[in-house]
């Protein structure tokens, strides 16, 4: 991977974009407000292609944002969307987005400011954080305005004398955010019901491809990281899509797909038990037959007597 330009800190952020640090662990930016530095010399970290991110960043982008990737396919998106990265992300520079962008916000904030809280605990939940950019959340203009909102609670209590009230306040706030977010994805998800069809289309035909040819023997059992891979999503876009169109996890799907192919191979009286178990990618007999009889309540030896 090429240079990376580590953001460790608030300041970091603040510093790398030139705007002055009221809280340590916290700030928004408004990018229409910044100063253009075109006619000056490159900025330190302007050199560097890569951006790692020591901080939770929200980041909103104004306005008609062209073509916006979602997938493998392209939509048109006015009123403007949201991308989310969490601490341990690396995120790709692209110099011509970045000299043309004039409008948008990012809220940022240090781990640190959740400590003890009861958000620090349920952080994980929000797992559009590892969401890839190509699946941003595209929001109307009435979600916009609730955006809007906690941006402007937030940055109220930055520009406010700290007291023993701000954490409070502002980790409220960050969690009416995310909150929304999730309701927000939620109707992401319904209203491009007829593209997340056939992606579970895409997945279905994956799978049955995969195990009509000899990856189950080389490669192993599909996981649901290699399947997003192969349908161009990020492993838990993909889960949630999967979890919201099917109600099943992606990983209870593949197991019951696996388990339907396993009846009737075992039926099959050519062929031994071990002998299947490899054939459909288990490395260990054993494991094939414990998820078997977890599933079907008995054993595969047992099925094939039974039928």
């Amino acid at each position: 991977m090429s240079a990376i330009y580590r953001i460790e800190t608030v300041d970091d952020y603040n510093k790398m974009v030139e705007v002055e640090t009221l809280h340590p662990l916290v700030n928004i930016i408004d990018f229409s407000q910044l100063q253009s530095h075109k006619n000056t010399d490159r900025k330190e970290w302007d050199k560097y292609s890569h951006l790692y991110f020591g901080i939770y960043a929200i980041y909103f982008k104004e306005g008609d944002c062209g073509k916006v990737e979602y997938g493998r396919n392209k939509y048109d998106y006015k009123e403007g969307t949201l991308l989310f990265i969490s601490p341990g992300q690396v995120v790709k520079i692209k110099r011509s987005e970045q000299e043309n962008s004039k409008t948008g916000w990012v809220l940022i904030f240090h781990p640190d400011l959740l400590l003890s809280s009861s958000l620090s605990k349920i952080m994980h939940d929000y797992s559009f954080f590892s969401y890839e950019s190509n699946e941003a959340l595209h929001v109307s203009q009435r979600e916009r305005s609730l955006v809007f909102e906690s941006f402007a609670k937030i940055g109220y209590e930055i520009n406010e004398r700290i007291d023993k009230h701000s954490k409070k306040l502002i980790i409220n706030s960050i969690q009416m955010l995310l909150d929304y977010s999730m309701r927000f994805y939620d109707r992401q998800f319904i209203t491009r019901e007829n593209t997340n069809k056939g992606i579970i289309e895409q997945f279905e035909r994956y799978l049955n491809d995969y195990f009509r040819s000899e990856k189950p023997q080389n490669i192993g059992l599909p996981s649901v990281t290699l399947i997003a891979r192969e349908l161009h999503l990020s492993t838990n876009y993909f889960g949630d899509l999967v979890k919201k169109e099917t109600g099943q996890t992606a990983l209870d799907y593949i197991h019951l797909k696996l388990i339907s192919l396993a009846k009737e191979k075992v039926l099959d009286i050519t062929k031994t038990i071990s002998e299947i178990a490899f054939e459909l990618g288990f490395k260990y007999p054993q494991h094939f037959t414990r998820m078997f009889k977890k599933s079907v309540g008995m054993s595969p030896s047992e099925y094939r007597e039974l039928n």
